[in-house]
């Protein structure tokens, strides 16, 4: 996950707040993905703005040391196709 390049959610995904964080459904693939932590949902929601995976962390209040597992979950969720990167 290259946390300096643009990502977006995939278009074919949906994403639902849950109070535990949200419920992410790829209509494609038919794969759920659970978001437990809201920080990563507010990410997540925050990609299609930011400049790069990097900001949306800074945006939805992720420090430096707590990228690392944020950076993990965001590698997740790019593997299943949640997320794609955005052309340059």
């Amino acid at each position: 996950m290259d946390l300096d390049r643009a990502w977006d959610l995939h278009p074919q995904v949906s994403v639902r707040p849950e109070p535990f964080g949200a419920l992410l459904y790829h209509f494609g693939t038919r794969k759920l993905s659970f978001l437990k932590d809201r920080r990563l949902l507010t990410a997540v929601q925050s990609l299609a703005d930011a400049p790069s995976a990097r900001a949306a962390c800074r945006a939805a209040g992720i420090g430096e040391a707590e990228l690392p597992r944020y950076e993990r979950a965001l590698a997740t969720l790019a593997e299943s196709s949640m997320v794609v990167g955005r052309p340059i």
